[in-house]
């Protein structure tokens, strides 16, 4: 602190003033930003968009400032995974997904973290401490997942009772147009009433529509033309943490408006660049950074 004089009315008067909180001068620096794991490692199949999911969800994270990426990645093609007949040894490829789990998602290591994305997980990963997990994300933490995050656990109920939904089945790609739910989320406020995308549309079980926000959905199949309610994004509280989850995702031209030629495109680039704020909106609502509407069941 340190003392000001100045004349008022003939008379001295003195008064503290804090350093840097005077009018007129700069306000203090903004937070920093959040910091999240993008797991991206498999036990079940594996997307060939993963690649493509890790790089823009880096570049979302550059462009908007408002968190950092971490990975926890195990790309089974590498060479060093292979074996003597070309193909990636499994046991290595396994090995390799203990380790960086076990390096990455310990609770000690968990804890320089606010968030975590599955993005295209599949299968039982071997997580140092499944229930471990799930109790850092109900102290207050964000967890977002990608389309086959609800892929994922599926021999662990607590996993997806806290995700909201579970995969059961898929048919062929097929051309949607995807009922947005609520126009004001972070997830939500780029789109118009519908968001018109090709990809692979899941189909869900132990899905109860009364224990999540539901962000965006379809009121008939795109496969069998079968009316009913087919969730596609949602929001839910979990304990003090936040999940969001779209299960969109499937292709690299839904996430990357700049995919290789190698890659027949069919997804204009409007598509991705509206995905992209989708989930960067998600991913901000996830770690407490904007608000949004989600049921607390």
């Amino acid at each position: 602190m340190k003392m000001t004089k100045f004349l008022l009315s003939g008379k001295l008067f003195s008064i503290a003033v804090a350093l840097g909180c005077a009018v007129g001068l700069a306000p203090s620096a903004q937070a920093a930003p959040k910091k999240v794991l993008v797991v991206t490692v498999t036990k079940g199949f594996r997307h060939s968009s993963i690649p493509t999911a890790e790089k823009i969800l880096g570049e979302l994270a550059q462009k908007s400032g408002a968190f950092t990426v971490d990975y926890a990645s195990v790309e089974p093609s590498e060479p060093k995974f292979k074996g003597p007949d070309g193909k990636p040894d499994t046991n290595k490829v396994d090995q390799a997904i203990r380790e960086v789990l076990a390096e990455k998602m310990s609770l000690a290591a968990l804890k320089k973290y606010d968030g975590v994305i599955f993005a295209n997980t599949t299968g039982n990963l071997p997580l140092p401490d499944k229930q471990g997990f799930l109790d850092w994300i109900k102290s207050g933490k964000g967890f977002i997942g990608t389309h086959s995050a609800s892929d994922t656990f599926h021999g662990f109920p607590p996993y997806i009772e806290m995700l909201g939904g579970e995969f059961k089945e898929h048919h062929a790609q097929a051309v949607v147009d995807c009922i947005v739910q609520d126009f004001h989320h972070p997830a939500c406020r780029d789109f118009g009433p519908t968001f018109h995308l090709k990809d692979e549309i899941y189909l869900l079980k132990n899905f109860d529509p009364d224990k999540v926000h539901g962000l965006l959905m379809l009121d008939k199949y795109p496969n069998t033309q079968e009316e009913g309610h087919y969730p596609i994004a949602w929001a839910k509280p979990y304990g003090k943490g936040r999940v969001f989850y779209t299960s969109l995702g499937h292709r690299e031209d839904v996430w990357d408006p700049n995919t290789p030629e190698s890659f027949t495109r069919e997804n204009p680039k409007e598509v991705s660049e509206a995905y992209q704020k989708h989930i960067l909106g998600g991913i901000r609502w996830a770690l407490g950074l904007e608000r949004g509407d989600a049921k607390d069941k």
